[in-house]
């Protein structure tokens, strides 16, 4: 395969839409000058990327959760109740898990077995079977915008389909949809599908429509340090921008160190804007998005409500314009709709009781937030140096030769040699860099930090330590300290 970072021709785009759009027969109901029109009659106040720009620019963040289920009428009936009981900002429509494999038999046999159950037999709404006219129903009975999320790596089917329906916001990316999701997809392969998909958004923005789009941010959520899913995010910007695409929101999840976290968002934000000017995207408009923590959660409800609270907090003294937002039954399998409601309001009693506080310029968070920045800078630059100027081949050259490492990824492009563990104040550093292209000035500095550690805990710097943080909060700590440790 042929992969360029170059804007798809229209005779490029339109032949492979022939193909794409026979994919499963709802395909043929998507009429691309229609769609426009539809989209151009929905509300202002009903397009997501408004909603979240207007919001960064008031320093607020709204708040989102994660929903979906098989059956459409008890999909609108959760949404309807997670913006009016919960209180939501903002809503999600999350996929289920055949259709992000693009295996739609299957998920009609799901939808099938839920009309004869009563209950939801799929982990998501299936969009593709479905089809346009039903998603319009849903988006349609909703108040508030509805954004997409799902985990797909050949993406191009669902979005043609969701944003023909009403959908005006769209998650994922051909690195984020592939490196945490799968195991054997290439990234050459996953890349190009989300070319397809990030060009069909551009040419709804040529027809001035603008669709929101949001590369997926915590990748794995275990202990990923923020300079791999700020790197990552940039690179994902930067292919949709080529493609077209003029409203991204980039995101990042949760580490639990209030600086450090804090110092990611921002480092982000300047991060995507400095590399998209530097490409000359500069009428891209860009927000950003929180995920509150990603790892294992208490099985105790008031545990669980504390964990919640605390990503709020840090979404807000970041001023990240969205929190993505868990519920206390994190830990017990698919939530109940009460409970996805009550982690909302949990969530919006903090962000607004802290509106009006921001962390983002103490001292700690700016010094934190250049080291990131430099990071950043080292994997970026290198990135572009393998894919000589071309940042499709360097981002696939760069998982390759572990120049990019995600950790605890499936995927066989990573590499999964890049090791991370919590340092004494409870930050993600570099237990191994490996092939990351960081300065040796960074890596000493990684290295002071969990010496530190060390010697708060009387034990060598090892692999046990990243055990014990993985399971530290869920046990009710951040840092994974040995028994007797304080």
């Amino acid at each position: 395969m042929d992969l360029k970072n170059l804007k798809l021709s229209d005779d490029a785009f339109f032949a492979e839409r022939k193909e794409v759009l026979t994919q499963w027969p709802t395909g043929k109901d998507v009429d691309l000058d229609e769609a426009v029109a539809y989209q151009k009659s929905i509300p202002a106040e009903k397009r997501f990327g408004n909603k979240l720009y207007n919001a960064q620019a008031q320093g607020l963040t709204l708040t989102q959760p994660r929903a979906g289920v098989a059956m459409y009428q008890e999909h609108t009936k959760l949404l309807n109740y997670l913006e009016t009981e919960g209180e939501a900002d903002l809503l999600p429509s999350t996929i289920d898990s055949y259709t992000r494999l693009n295996r739609y038999q299957e998920a009609e046999v799901g939808i099938e077995k839920s009309k004869e159950s009563g209950r939801s037999m799929l982990n998501g709404f299936p969009a593709v079977n479905y089809g346009v006219h039903i998603c319009r129903m849903v988006t349609s009975a909703l108040k508030n915008p509805v954004q997409v999320r799902h985990g797909t790596p050949d993406a191009r089917l669902l979005t043609e389909i969701v944003v023909a329906g009403g959908f005006t916001s769209y998650e994922g990316g051909g690195i984020s949809y592939n490196i945490p999701y799968s195991k054997a997809h290439t990234l050459e392969k996953t890349i190009s599908h989300w070319q397809y998909a990030d060009r069909l958004i551009g040419l709804y923005e040529e027809a001035g429509v603008s669709i929101n789009r949001e590369p997926f941010g915590p990748l794995t959520g275990t202990l990923v340090p923020p300079c791999i899913s700020n790197a990552v995010a940039v690179l994902e910007s930067l292919l949709a921008a080529t493609q077209g695409v003029k409203d991204i929101t980039v995101g990042y999840g949760q580490c639990g160190n209030l600086i450090q976290d804090v110092a990611a968002i921002r480092s982000l934000r300047e991060m995507t804007r400095t590399y998209l000017d530097r490409f000359g995207f500069h009428d891209v408009r860009i927000t950003t998005v929180f995920h509150q923590w990603m790892g294992g959660f208490p099985q105790d409800e008031p545990r669980a409500f504390g964990v919640i609270a605390w990503g709020a907090a840090t979404a807000v003294l970041a001023k990240a314009a969205k929190v993505i937002v868990k519920t206390p039954h994190e830990a017990m399998g698919v939530p109940t709709m009460e409970a996805n409601a009550a982690g909302l309001k949990a969530t919006k009693q903090v962000t607004s009781m802290l509106r009006d506080q921001s962390m983002v310029e103490f001292p700690e968070v700016v010094a934190e937030s250049d080291i990131i920045n430099q990071e950043v800078e080292c994997i970026l630059k290198k990135t572009e140096e393998l894919g000589k100027g071309d940042w499709a081949r360097g981002a696939v050259a760069a998982f390759a030769a572990g120049v990019i490492d995600v950790p605890f990824a499936p995927s066989r492009c990573n590499h999964g040699k890049a090791m991370p563990a919590r340092d004494n104040q409870g930050a993600v550093r570099l237990l191994e860099a490996a092939n990351l292209p960081l300065s040796g000035e960074l890596k000493a500095f990684h290295r002071q930090k969990l010496e530190e550690r060390a010697r708060t805990e009387k034990r060598p710097i090892s692999f046990q330590m990243i055990v014990d943080d993985i399971y530290a909060i869920s046990k009710g700590c951040l840092v994974g300290r040995p028994t007797g440790v304080v």
